[in-house]
């Protein structure tokens, strides 16, 4: 298969032949044809991923990152579908040229157990011109391929850690970004909000999971945050936006329930960094939702 170039322009000139020429001037490849369901889709296989108990996963059985166009019968817009399949170092930059492009992300998960190494896969979607569309599709695509370039095998730990076994983080100044007071235990912090849903007819919302919250850990000046948000699906996008541009991975996007009122989705996310800049960049994802805060704590 021919190795796509490292970069593409954002948006190319729309071809008089339509989508598929539009896709493949765009993306650098040759777009499929399913007549029955009026889509055009863009395959890039990925060979020798990994491996389970020795058994090499084959593409056509999941390795496979690929795109779906379907035309919106809008001139030349279309809406777009796909999945990525990505180690656990690719995921950023996947995510972040997805974001920067006009695509959403809709999912971040796994579809293995016991795989090595450890594969992600993150659901993509998007809606407008088909080549603008298309050359934001080749960007992610794009995207592991700059950092297989520069590091041949996939990472197996954060390049950079220095968070200390011995946990000294200060609540007091954490308590002021959030604008509540926060749990203690052992050095480190914990805070939580509740985002309460509807289920079977009972209301179900802190304690029972159905919540926003950020735990710290390490020392104030080499903390590690890790935590969990829970969004409208109208919310998603802004958090994730938001959560990137501070720095903070975002290691799974998924669902915590069924049947819901209103519907919820959960981004769990990792970072570190100095304690308080950790917490004024989560902070700052809470504003983009309706997180209930003390208004006249709002930063």
């Amino acid at each position: 298969m021919i190795a796509l170039a490292l970069s593409a322009p954002a948006v190319l000139a729309q071809p008089a032949s339509g989508v598929p020429a539009a896709i493949e001037q765009a993306s650098g490849m040759k777009p499929s044809y399913n007549a029955k369901e009026n889509v055009y889709k863009i395959s890039k296989p990925r060979p020798d991923m990994a491996t389970i108990n020795g058994w090499k996963l084959p593409p056509f059985l999941g390795t496979t990152s690929y795109a779906g166009f379907a035309p919106t019968g809008n001139a030349a817009k279309v809406m777009v579908m796909g999945d990525m399949v990505l180690y656990e170092d690719e995921v950023a930059p996947a995510m972040d040229a997805a974001l920067d492009n006009g695509l959403e992300v809709t999912a971040l998960h796994n579809h293995f157990f016991f795989e090595q190494p450890r594969l992600y896969f993150m659901h993509i979607s998007g809606m407008g011109e088909a080549n603008a569309m298309a050359a934001a599709v080749r960007k992610v695509l794009d995207a592991p391929q700059h950092i297989r370039a520069a590091h041949h095998a996939p990472a197996t730990a954060f390049p950079e850690w220095r968070v200390p076994n011995e946990n000294r983080i200060s609540a007091a100044p954490l308590d002021a970004v959030f604008g509540k007071k926060g749990e203690s235990n052992n050095g480190m912090y914990k805070v939580s909000f509740g985002r309460p849903v509807k289920m079977h007819g009972v209301t179900a919302g802190d304690a029972m999971g159905a919540n926003t919250w950020a735990g710290f850990a390490g020392s104030d000046q080499q903390a590690v945050v890790d935590g969990d948000f829970a969004v409208l699906e109208s919310e998603l996008q802004p958090v994730l936006k938001s959560l990137r541009s501070g720095g903070i991975n975002v290691v799974a996007i998924h669902q915590h329930m069924t049947g819901e009122e209103p519907r919820l989705m959960f981004l769990h996310y990792l970072g570190q960094g100095k304690a308080q800049d950790l917490a004024k960049s989560v902070r700052a994802a809470i504003n983009l939702t309706d997180t209930k805060i003390d208004s006249t704590a709002r930063k």
